[in-house]
């Protein structure tokens, strides 16, 4: 049972019909106490639903988009509460369509970033799980053959309904969404820019006609993404105090999902610390500065990988280039081993006071110069030395001995550890 919507009146409308056949007192009485259950279901259930669902063909760019995948998980919670309250008050009969708000522009969203209805096939991978579930909690309810066998044909025939009632609407609310945008200038510029981001010998003409934006000369793209209540106008806020800070008069920008913007910049760098403080909601990630086609999609790429990772590590930093990230994102694919080789390399220092493991973090980033890193952490040099001697006593291995890894960890721990002020 997974995401589902129809931002239409004539699903309000909706009314229950007739499944399979009456439904006996026994039976009905059974489907309640399974209903119960689904509601009381243990996390792991629910877990194993989200997963399937975004494991789907298709559902790899929702899935790395940490606003859209809340979306589909909250819409998934609430189609499973929707059918089991049904069929608590309505046992084994048809279920209508859930329908919220936040589906329709959802789907909007999903076909500006150029889905189409064949990412609905990800939802059967989740009916069959659903299925599967069910059942066990059935096989739990009675082991009287003749209400198992009704028990079982009337679920069956009440999930499968309502997951082709719901991908039946969504499909059709995709090809409205795709009608209605069909002539929008953004869709169409989303579009150019996915043809370029391929690698697609689109004429420098046709790009420019599109895009309103010269590939030619340097290139700096960056993501810049907000929780879900952020909205586009506080990301263009943002960006918009990018570029005066900057001194940039002009930039190609494309909605890439509710709270997240796409943006490249004619420029090899830019001011982020003009973005307001009151805007801690909103992060900037950074690809390397390029020139032309390869380094507007290399750039581009880049700071997508530095928004994902970022995301991976559960950091709370605002802003990030791909530049400090380069050596993370060789060393972070496995969480569990992070925190082994965390644990491993420094040691006591991981649970000790922050401005150790910062002080040498700076350390080594000032080449090892004590009053370099006095100065870059607006402190005294003697107590530079003093945390340093500290942070050394807390490693299991000595730097001597240990210097290259204890940098890396350390770089890894700091963009792990949540931001400070």
């Amino acid at each position: 049972m997974a995401a589902g919507g129809h931002g239409a009146e004539e699903l309000e409308r909706s009314t229950w019909q007739a499944g399979p056949g009456p439904v006996s007192p026994a039976v009905a009485d059974l489907i309640r106490a399974g209903v119960q259950v689904i509601l009381e279901a243990p996390t792991e259930w629910t877990q194993a639903l989200d997963d399937s669902v975004l494991a789907g063909a298709g559902m790899g760019l929702i899935a790395e988009d940490p606003a859209l995948t809340e979306v589909v998980l909250r819409t998934n919670a609430g189609n499973i509460a929707h059918w089991a309250a049904m069929n608590a008050a309505h046992p084994g009969e048809r279920v209508s369509v859930a329908i919220t708000d936040e589906t329709v522009v959802f789907v909007r969203d999903a076909v500006r970033r150029g889905f189409d209805s064949g990412v609905l096939d990800s939802f059967r991978t989740a009916q069959n799980l659903a299925w599967r579930l069910w059942m066990e909690i059935c096989f739990g309810l009675t082991d009287d053959p003749a209400l198992l066998r009704e028990l079982l044909a009337v679920t069956l025939d009440s999930i499968a309904r309502f997951v082709d009632d719901t991908v039946s609407a969504l499909a059709e609310m995709i090809d409205v969404a795709r009608a209605e945008l069909a002539g929008d200038t953004h869709a169409q510029r989303r579009a150019a820019v996915a043809l370029l981001l391929e690698g697609a010998p689109l004429s420098e003409a046709r790009a420019v006609a599109q895009l309103g934006y010269r590939l030619d000369g340097p290139q700096l793209a960056a993501v810049i993404s907000g929780g879900p209540e952020s909205g586009a106008d506080r990301l263009e806020a943002v960006c918009e105090a990018i570029m005066t800070a900057s001194g940039i008069a002009t930039r190609l920008t494309v909605l890439a999902g509710a709270s997240q913007l796409w943006v490249w910049f004619p420029a090899v760098t830019v001011d982020v610390d003009a973005v307001p403080a009151d805007v801690d909601d909103v992060r900037v990630t950074l690809g390397a500065p390029g020139v032309g086609r390869e380094g507007f999609r290399r750039s581009h790429f880049q700071a997508l990988a530095a928004f994902r990772l970022l995301g991976r590590l559960g950091s709370q930093r605002r802003f990030a280039r791909y530049d400090e990230l380069r050596l993370l994102e060789v060393v972070t694919d496995d969480d569990a081993r992070i925190d082994e080789f965390l644990a491993a390399t420094l040691g006591d220092l991981l649970d000790a006071e922050p401005e150790l493991a910062e002080c040498l973090r700076v350390w080594f980033a000032q080449r090892c110069n004590a009053a370099a890193t006095a100065q870059q952490l607006y402190t005294h040099r003697n107590t530079v030395v003093r945390r340093l001697a500290k942070a050394e006593s807390l490693l299991p291995v000595s730097l001597a001995e240990s210097a290259i890894t204890v940098a890396a960890a350390l770089e890894l721990q700091h963009w792990r550890r949540p931001a400070s002020g």
